[in-house]
C-alpha cells in the first residue's frame, strides 16, 4: 500500500509542474502584451549608461521564469495544511502579480514614475518570499535569489529612467 500511495504523490507533483508553468507563464504573457507595444516609446527616453543591450532583457526574463516556476513547483508539492506554505505561495503570488503589473504601468501607460512606484514594493516582497521560502524548502528559495537580484537593479535602473526623463 505504501508503494501505490508514493506512486500518487509521485503523480500529484507531476501534476503541479503545469499548474506552476501555467502561472508563470501567464505573468510574463500578460506583461509583454505592454511591452512590445511601447517599444518605440522606451527606445526614445534617456537611459543611463549602465543601461543593458535590449537583447539581453529576453534571455534573463525567460530564465528567471524558469527559476520561478521550478521554484513555485517546489513548494506547491508540500503538504497543503502548512500556514507557512500558504503563506509562501500568496507572497509568490502578490509579486508575480506586481511583476505581471509593472510593465503596464511603465510601459503601457508610458510613465516611468508608475513604474518606480510598482518595483519597490515589488522587489520588497520578493524578498519576503525569498525568505519565506527558505523556511520551507532552500532550493525553491535560492532559485527566487536571481529575480531579486535582476529586480533589484531594475530598480536602479527603473529610478535612473525616471530622473532622466
Amino acid at each position: 500500500m505504501e508503494h501505490l500511495s508514493s506512486r500518487s504523490g509521485c503523480s500529484r507533483d507531476i501534476g503541479l509542474a503545469p499548474l506552476a508553468l501555467f502561472a508563470v507563464g501567464a505573468a510574463a504573457v500578460v506583461g509583454q502584451l505592454a511591452t512590445y507595444p511601447n517599444l518605440p516609446w522606451h527606445a526614445a527616453l534617456i537611459k543611463p549608461s549602465f543601461n543593458p543591450p535590449n537583447w539581453i532583457f529576453g534571455p534573463v526574463w525567460g530564465t528567471l521564469y524558469a527559476l520561478s516556476a521550478f521554484a513555485l513547483w517546489r513548494i506547491l508539492r508540500l503538504p497543503e495544511s502548512s500556514a507557512a506554505r500558504r503563506l509562501a505561495l500568496t507572497l509568490f503570488f502578490i509579486q508575480l502579480a506586481l511583476n505581471a503589473a509593472w510593465p503596464w504601468m511603465f510601459f503601457g501607460t508610458n510613465n516611468t514614475l508608475l513604474g518606480v512606484v510598482n518595483i519597490i514594493p515589488q522587489f520588497l516582497v520578493i524578498l519576503a518570499t525569498v525568505v519565506a521560502f527558505y523556511r520551507l524548502d532552500r532550493l525553491a528559495s535560492w532559485c527566487l535569489v536571481p529575480l531579486a537580484a535582476w529586480v533589484a537593479f531594475a530598480s536602479v535602473l527603473n529610478i535612473a529612467i525616471w530622473r532622466l526623463n
